[in-house]
């Protein structure tokens, strides 16, 4: 049985995050895709210049209208924007219940521009993070998330993967990825944290400025891969490793002047060629 999986975020019209490339992920893994538009952005490769709020009223709507049809298998959680769009997103998931949730806290775009409102971290954090089953920061968002400085070493990270558990639930196993590419030098690590065993994921630095929207696929990738295999560590391992073949092959495409898209389809596209 095919699984069905959701992502509530904003679009991205170059397509390289967001919605769009969220969909293109799950799609590429092997689950039919649904979306719930939470923004709608003016938005290309090199700025973002513009945000236009959705209704909070009619994104619970969309997702009504959504489970009271379609069975979700799994859930992935990217730009709210603010306060009162991560309120109604919080409330209809905890009436749903969904089997996994992942959230990434996203707040920043790669050209530098703000994606989420500073007074809605809080927010986030009370009404989000202590429902999902697993939270996907970059080190800048987890510095915000716990108000300190950008761990800046993978030993500075370790505290931080174990102090942003501490703001999850404990009702049942939830998971902290930290995402480590952030850190300088040629090596990267990502920590993969369950309150208990703490899993380093190395990888290497691939040199392209078309990374945008990993952050994106990579919880996107993980949440249809968690729909399918129901093991968190094996879905993670699997989805970083499509991330990062996604940029190893992104100076394959020509999108726009800026940070490009990585390349979603790179498997399916090479075995038809």
């Amino acid at each position: 049985m095919i699984k069905n999986t959701l992502t509530i975020a904003g679009v991205d019209p170059s397509g390289g995050a967001g919605v769009l490339a969220d969909v293109k992920t799950m799609s590429a893994l092997g689950t039919f895709s649904t979306a719930v538009i939470a923004a709608l952005t003016a938005q290309n490769t090199c700025s973002v210049t513009g945000i236009l709020p959705i209704a909070p009223d009619f994104i619970g709507l969309q997702i009504d209208t959504l489970f009271e049809d379609v069975r979700i298998d799994g859930v992935k959680i990217g730009m709210l924007g603010c306060d009162s769009v991560i309120k109604v997103v919080a409330d209809k998931l905890e009436k749903y219940s969904p089997p996994f949730i992942v959230l990434d806290p996203v707040m920043v775009a790669k050209s530098g521009d703000l994606l989420l409102e500073e007074k809605a971290v809080s927010a986030l954090i009370e009404a989000l993070v202590t429902q999902a089953h697993m939270i996907t920061p970059n080190l800048p968002e987890a510095g915000v998330m716990l108000q300190r400085s950008t761990p800046e070493t993978p030993k500075e990270m370790y505290k931080f993967a174990e102090d942003l558990h501490k703001l999850m639930s404990d009702k049942s196993e939830r998971w902290v990825l930290l995402k480590g590419g952030h850190l300088s030098g040629s090596d990267t690590i990502d920590l993969l944290f369950n309150g208990d065993k703490m899993i380093e994921i190395p990888n290497q630095k691939i040199q392209t400025k078309n990374t945008h929207g990993t952050g994106c696929s990579l919880s996107s990738a993980i949440c249809a891969l968690q729909a399918r295999l129901q093991n968190v560590p094996e879905a993670t391992h699997q989805a970083i490793a499509f991330v990062h073949n996604a940029i190893r092959h992104a100076d394959e495409l020509s999108v726009g002047k800026g940070h490009g898209p990585i390349h979603h389809f790179q498997q399916l596209w090479a075995a038809q060629s």
